[in-house]
């Protein structure tokens, strides 16, 4: 079987089930992925193999020997991880999984959300010689990783690809426009960013733009093609494939890093901070963490708990670690702001200070001790996300005195978060007035 004959197979690559990013962030099972490589489960049936001319003993695949075989995962599976030695689990015969790096993470929730975060300055060159090792991003062409490459294209087509004659219709309900459709695609779970449908609508006559009285009509006339489907129609053509998908068989030898962040997370763990808010701040906080990372060159994390008192805990612990105490949120921003100051200069790094909780405070303690030291501190952005499964307690006035005072400041964000649910639209709101401040 040849070249030709392995890309044919891919046009019957089952029906799938595409798996939207903000799903993902919503209610996806944010422990599949680590710090720098975000795993999103894609639902893909029979995904092919290559297979190789057993006469051709050249090349750079090798069988054995320590190389991998085709299909075969990289790196060691997890203990448990399958029923049997070889075997998959039970998950592992409808799944696989499409590896994000933050760079792209972050590329594909700006068009997602319909922002374009640019970092800011600091700039700070620095070079590093790296390890040798038998996969890195540049190299000469004759050693490129073409398999690696179009299976990439192929996960990516099937996570993130809409059916884009489905929404130009859309665009054609009367009095709709980009911004309607933007937040209907939301809730259809239709990955189309707003720069795509504002041109879209440019394109479409003004007398074709009142074409259906309502989105019900629309949809009982038009039908939506999913990706498996067009894949089958348009052929492997249309394949996305991305430079930062390649891989070769060279070394790296000199990195250039450019622009640093610090990015402060802080936890209320006190003893009112229960199952649910805690999943509610892991939910909040991780997809920010990548974001930050994919948009900076080099990025460090800050991970501080607190309940009456404040502590530095590793992220293994962050977002588990639960208190018995009470509630001092100052206690935190002391902590943040004695390691900003020993570890991270204003002048050479930008900065975020992320903080979450119950918002529940001591007495007095919000208004004294906390706001003056927001504003003491220097960063980009200072953040506070309220989560309050169950809605406001009558004590939890923390958010509501820190978005009143800081109310029009271009570098506070409020955001409120009761259910997974509200978690996009907190991102949104963080980043977007980070984006305003540009």
């Amino acid at each position: 079987m040849g070249l030709r004959d392995d890309l044919e197979r891919y046009r019957e690559v089952g029906e799938n089930r595409r798996q939207d990013l903000a799903e993902f962030i919503q209610y996806g099972d944010l422990g599949q992925s680590r710090q720098d490589s975000v795993q999103i489960p894609i639902k893909i049936v029979d995904l092919p193999e290559f297979a190789y001319d057993q006469r051709d003993m050249g090349g750079v695949g090798q069988g054995q020997g320590g190389q991998p075989e085709p299909g075969q995962p990289v790196g060691d599976p997890e203990p448990g991880d399958g029923d049997e030695d070889g075997d998959p689990g039970e998950e592992g015969a409808d799944h696989e999984y499409y590896e994000m790096d933050p760079e792209e993470f972050a590329q594909e929730l700006d068009e997602q959300l319909g922002l374009d975060l640019d970092p800011k300055g600091k700039t700070v060159v620095e070079e590093t010689e790296g390890d040798f090792t038998d996969i890195t991003r540049t190299g000469p062409s004759s050693t490129l990783d073409f398999e690696r490459l179009f299976k990439q294209g192929l996960k990516r087509k099937l996570a993130m690809d809409f059916d884009r004659d489905y929404v130009r219709e859309a665009l054609k309900v009367d009095g709709w426009g980009p911004t309607s459709v933007f937040e209907w695609a939301r809730d259809e779970s239709i990955p189309v960013s707003k720069p795509w449908l504002d041109e879209a609508y440019e394109e479409i006559p003004r007398d074709e733009r009142a074409e259906w009285d309502s989105i019900e009509e629309m949809e009982a006339n038009v039908d939506r093609v999913d990706t498996a489907a067009r894949i089958r129609r348009e052929g492997v053509d249309q394949i996305p494939f991305r430079r930062e998908d390649e891989r070769y068989r060279y070394p790296e030898i000199v990195e250039e890093r450019e622009k640093n962040v610090v990015v402060v997370n802080i936890r209320d763990v006190s003893g009112s901070m229960r199952k649910k808010k805690r999943e509610l701040v892991e939910r909040t906080f991780t997809p920010l963490d990548w974001y930050l990372q994919g948009k900076y060159d080099n990025a460090e994390f800050v991970y501080i708990a607190h309940d009456a008192e404040a502590w530095e805990v590793e992220r293994d612990e962050f977002f588990g670690i639960r208190s018995g105490g009470g509630t001092r949120i100052s206690s935190a921003y002391e902590v943040a702001a004695q390691r900003l100051e020993e570890g991270y200069p204003w002048s050479d790094w930008n900065r975020y200070v992320f903080a979450a909780g119950d918002s529940e405070n001591s007495s007095n303690d919000t208004e004294e001790r906390v706001i003056p030291m927001m504003e003491e501190i220097p960063a980009n952005l200072h953040a506070y996300v309220e989560t309050q499964p169950s809605g406001n307690a009558i004590n939890a006035t923390h958010a509501e005195e820190v978005e009143r005072h800081f109310r029009g400041a271009d570098d506070v964000a409020v955001t409120y978060v009761s259910s997974p649910a509200d978690v996009v639209d907190a991102i949104y709101e963080i980043l977007s007035t980070e984006e305003e401040d540009q």
